[in-house]
């Protein structure tokens, strides 16, 4: 079975990325390429990973008009990407459409479509100073039930909702956790943080984790230990 860990490469140049890819193992783990890489790097970077048998998490975000982010999404697939995800906040319609870009292709060929529900970064009091007054919770569990009624396979979430999700939208629904960190691992820009044992007991499906990984010494043992934890060996 492959890894459940998505390494996000957080670097900003196409040598640093392919540098630290070449010193782990595409069966080992996963990667995201985010806004800042593949601004920089674009699109060859993105097909060189997937060259390399890396599942690519193209983690760009798509929040805009539907037929916008339906093209896009669309292009996305058309590299080869594993899966890749829109905002839900840009609605039901945006969401639809995103989906039905896609959903012609063969399941081999058709990336993994989920929705950002509440960054991580964000606390309750950001929420209410962008005027929204949900919980942090409430918020991602009414985004996330938007984006299951859209037909998309997931959502990205903190693994401090990943229980409450799991248990109001099912087993089948894909939820992906960023702000994974052990207890070693300082916190960064994250504000809800879980271990990696927790949150796949919590219920999450994959951890995205980047620092703890990307600036260990020996990046493959820091690999295989988050694995451990979540393996429970």
């Amino acid at each position: 079975m492959q890894s459940k860990i998505i390494v996000a490469l957080d670097f900003d140049s196409e040598s640093k990325a392919l540098a630290f890819v070449d010193r782990v193992d595409p069966e080992q783990c996963r990667v995201k390429v985010g806004k800042e890489l593949f601004t920089r790097c674009g699109p060859s970077l993105v097909k060189q990973l997937v060259a390399r048998n890396f599942d690519v998490f193209l983690d760009l975000k798509f929040h805009d008009i539907p037929n916008t982010v339906a093209h896009a999404v669309a292009a996305a697939a058309d590299l080869g990407v594993w899966m890749t995800n829109v905002h839900a906040s840009g609605g039901s319609d945006m969401m639809n459409e995103a989906r039905e870009s896609i959903a012609t292709l063969s399941p081999a060929e058709r990336p993994i479509l989920i929705a950002v529900t509440v960054l991580t970064s964000l606390s309750a009091e950001d929420l209410q100073a962008v005027g929204v007054r949900a919980s942090p919770a409430e918020q991602v569990l009414s985004l996330a039930r938007l984006a299951q009624d859209a037909g998309l396979d997931g959502v990205v979430c903190s693994a401090a909702e990943t229980a409450s999700l799991r248990s109001a939208l099912g087993t089948e629904f894909c939820l992906v956790t960023p702000g994974i960190r052990r207890e070693e691992d300082a916190k960064g820009d994250q504000k809800r943080v879980v271990g990696p044992a927790e949150a796949i007991a919590n219920g999450s499906d994959y951890l995205v984790v980047g620092r703890p990984i990307t600036q260990a010494d020996v990046p493959l043992e820091a690999l295989a230990d988050f694995n451990r934890a979540i393996s429970g060996s």
